[in-house]
C-alpha cells in the first residue's frame, strides 16, 4: 500500500529542497553512522587480528559513577527518539501524519506480525552471526557490558525500544516515503533503505552488514505492502531486547556464545 503516489508536478525548487532535506536528515542521523561504521570496518580489517579479532560493545558503561552512567544511557535513548521525532515532524509538515505511515492504534494483528517477523529475522540472524564469527568476518559482539546496577535491565529495554523506533521510522517510513515523492520506484526506494540499514551495521563486520540488508529488504517490503509500521517496531525491539537480555543471562553459561 502506497502512502503517497509520486508527484510529477514538483517544481525544480521543490525537488531540490526535498533532496536537501533527505540529505540533511540522513547526515545528522544514520547516514553519518553508516560512514563511521564503514571506517570502523576498514580499521578492523587493517588491524593485526583482522575483523575477527575485534570486540564491539553495543551497550557500554560511560562513567564510573552510577548516576552519571545512567544519565549517559538515557541521553543516548533520548537522541534516538529525537531522530525519530524529526522524521515524523517533517512528514507531518508535508501532510503525512503518523496514521498514514502505519502508526495508528496498535492492534493484536500488529503484535502477532511483529513476533513472527522477529522470529523470521532473529533466528537466522543469530545463525548468520555465529557462522560469520567462526569464519572471521564478524567482530565479537557484546550486546551488554553495562556495570551491575539496579537500572541495567530497564535501560537495556529502553535502548531496544529507542533503536527500533528510530530505525523503522527514519530508515523505512521516512526515507521510502520521501523517495516516493521524488518519483523513485518501490524497488529502488526499498534497496536504498536496505543499503542504508546495512551501512550503519558494518562495524559488526561484513556478516552484520549483509544480514541487516536482508532485514531491511524484508521489513521494507512488508511496510510497502501493508503500510503498518508497528509490526516492524515491535519485531526490531523484540530482537534487540532478546539479544541484550539473552546475552546477560547466557554469558559464561554456554559454550557456543562468542
Amino acid at each position: 500500500m502506497r502512502v503517497e503516489p509520486p508527484d510529477e508536478q514538483l517544481s525544480d525548487r521543490e525537488r531540490f529542497g526535498l533532496r536537501v532535506e533527505i540529505s540533511v536528515v540522513l547526515l545528522v542521523t544514520f547516514g553519518l553512522s553508516g560512514i563511521s561504521a564503514g571506517l570502523s570496518l576498514l580499521d578492523s580489517a587493517l588491524s593485526p587480528g583482522g575483523v575477527g579479532g575485534r570486540t564491539v560493545a553495543l551497550n557500554a558503561s560511560r562513567s564510573n559513577s552510577s548516576l552519571i552512567d545512567l544519565l549517559f544511557q538515557l541521553v543516548g535513548v533520548a537522541r534516538l527518539l529525537a531522530w525519530a521525532a524529526l522524521g515524523l515532524y517533517l512528514l507531518w509538515r508535508s501532510g503525512i501524519g503518523p496514521r498514514l505511515i502505519g502508526l495508528a492504534r496498535i492492534g493484536r494483528g500488529d503484535v502477532v506480525a511483529g513476533l513472527v517477523l522477529a522470529a523470521v529475522i532473529g533466528v537466522p540472524g543469530l545463525g548468520l552471526y555465529l557462522v560469520a564469527h567462526a569464519l572471521g568476518v564478524s567482530v565479537t559482539i557484546v550486546p551488554d557490558s553495562l556495570s551491575e546496577q539496579w537500572w541495567r535491565l530497564p535501560v537495556l529495554i529502553l535502548a531496544a525500544g529507542a533503536n527500533s523506533v528510530a530505525e523503522e521510522v527514519l530508515v523505512v517510513a521516512y526515507l521510502i516515503t520521501r523517495l516516493r515523492k521524488l518519483g523513485w520506484s518501490e524497488n529502488g526506494s526499498l534497496l536504498a533503505s536496505a543499503l542504508l540499514r546495512g551501512s550503519y551495521h558494518l562495524y559488526q563486520g561484513l556478516g552484520g552488514g549483509l544480514g541487516n540488508i536482508v532485514m531491511g529488504i524484508v521489513f521494507g517490503r512488508y511496510w510497502q505492502r501493508t503500510n503498518r509500521l508497528w509490526p516492524l517496531i515491535l519485531a526490531h525491539a523484540t530482537i534487540d531486547a532478546v539479544a541484550y537480555l539473552g546475552y546477560t543471562a547466557l554469558r559464561g553459561r554456554v559454550g557456543w556464545l562468542p
